[in-house]
């Protein structure tokens, strides 16, 4: 019997994704585990795996398609099974006699269901679901007598009731077809889609209307605005900052860094490595050291406890096309930093290119976010939840300073930490940020 495969639900309370490809073809064989699709979600894109064997008999959603949990996206056919088959075998109940094979009404199909009145299988379209309460109320009509047809299951001029597949009564009424006139070549007189073309193909073109004079432009757009429609990256950014926002205690902690030396270190180190590090490699290595450091930060908020980690996971905020993603670095007090380098600049490409998996949105404790390379003096972030701390880093730029009682002048980077007080407080938000400018001030410690 064919197989339908279901949108899962591959990220928690979402309750639909958008079919980015399609990783397999119609009539190719797949084993379990092989991937079938890339779905796209509110932030990330992840690969869908077959559960069964079989061959793809058929694709529902086509790629770009948004899909609801649950709703049907392929069919696979096990070894030498066919769409007929499966249309006049599958659903119906036990014992049923099958009904006259129609491949045209099976390749409407993305579910199945035997239709109450004759037993001929139905399949139901994707856009069709809704549709569910009218069959019911069919089913009610036929068992007492007397009660009026709904008006979704049309009736003959001489009082016999029509059937047709959902597919074909949602294009009947778009296109203001009377189902009445077709005649069904389905089983048992079911009028099908190929009905509807054939009905197409023999009607004359309709002429070409006069297009109307154009309308005055409304006050809006005299008001010279345009809405942009909402992604679904930024309703997720927009629900979890204004939750972050409004439910988690923040407080900042603000310091000045002089990165003369670090530059300078930096500096050397590219003149000899074969992947070319930057400040905020070197600000991505700082924080997992003071975490390090200070391991009571190095925590979040879990309800009924503190959760403390043995590592340290550190999220960096990437800028893409309409929205914010942040991926995230696993183990990062036991990496390189060449190896932290190649990691933040081989996430951040695929971020921008959308090719991000979910598992590396998720997780760590701790966030870096840098604005400096837009001429962003400095600026206070808000918080990743469950993540308890983010830095928010700043550009580095000349600035007078006091050295030795002697005013001079030095490089300064000022950086705000943003601290969820439930999980930090505020000595061990100081111990911190005196660990972490302890490190960006004398940069070999980050490299020991």
């Amino acid at each position: 019997m064919p197989t339908v495969v279901r949108m899962p639900e591959v990220l928690a309370n979402v309750t639909e994704a958008v079919i980015q490809s399609w990783l397999v073809a119609t009539g190719q064989e797949i084993k379990v585990g092989d991937a079938l699709a890339e779905v796209e979600t509110e932030k990330a894109v992840v690969e869908l795996s077959a559960e069964v064997d079989g061959v793809l008999g058929r694709l529902i959603a086509e790629p770009g398609a948004t899909v609801a949990v649950g709703d049907p996206i392929a069919i696979v056919l096990a070894p030498g099974e066919s769409l007929d088959d499966g249309e006049s075998g599958a659903g119906q109940p036990a014992g049923a006699a099958p009904s006259t094979p129609d491949a045209d009404a099976g390749l409407e199909a993305d579910a199945t269901m035997a239709d109450p009145d004759s037993g001929a299988p139905v399949l139901e379209a994707e856009s069709q679901r809704d549709s569910a309460p009218v069959r019911a109320a069919a089913n009610q009509q036929t068992s007492e007598p007397g009660r009026q047809a709904p008006p979704e299951a049309p009736s003959g001029t001489n009082g016999k009731r029509l059937f047709a597949t959902p597919l074909v009564r949602k294009l009947a009424g778009e296109n203001n077809i009377d189902l009445t006139t077709v005649a069904g070549t389905g089983p048992g007189g079911r009028i099908v889609r190929r009905d509807l073309d054939r009905l197409a193909a023999a009607e004359p073109a309709p002429a070409a209307e006069p297009q109307a004079p154009p309308s005055k432009p409304s006050p809006v757009a005299e008001d010279g605005f345009t809405d942009i429609p909402l992604t679904g990256m930024r309703k997720a950014i927009a629900r979890r900052l204004t939750e972050s926002k409004t439910t988690v205690p923040h407080f900042y902690v603000k310091a000045d860094c002089r990165v003369d030396a670090l530059i300078e270190l930096r500096r050397s180190v590219n003149a000899a490595a074969a992947v070319k590090v930057s400040l905020n490699d070197f600000v991505v290595k700082a924080v997992a050291g003071a975490l390090a450091d200070v391991p009571e930060a190095n925590a979040i908020w879990n309800e009924t406890s503190l959760r403390r980690f043995d590592k340290v996971d550190i999220a960096v905020a990437v800028a893409v096309d309409g929205g914010l993603l942040t991926p995230v670095l696993r183990g990062v007090d036991g990496m390189p930093l060449s190896v932290v380098a190649a990691t933040v600049a081989d996430l951040a490409h695929r971020a921008r290119e959308g090719r991000l998996k979910q598992a590396e949105l998720e997780g760590g404790s701790f966030s870096v976010s840098n604005l400096g390379m837009y001429g962003v003096s400095e600026f206070s972030a808000i918080l990743n939840p469950p993540q308890s701390g983010i830095l928010a880093v700043g550009g580095a730029a000349p600035r007078p300073v006091v050295i030795d009682g002697e005013l001079g002048t030095a490089t300064v980077m000022t950086v705000t930490l943003s601290a969820d007080h439930r999980v930090i407080d505020g000595a061990v938000a100081a111990q911190w940020m005196s660990a972490f400018v302890r490190r960006i001030e004398n940069p070999l410690t980050i490299l020991i």
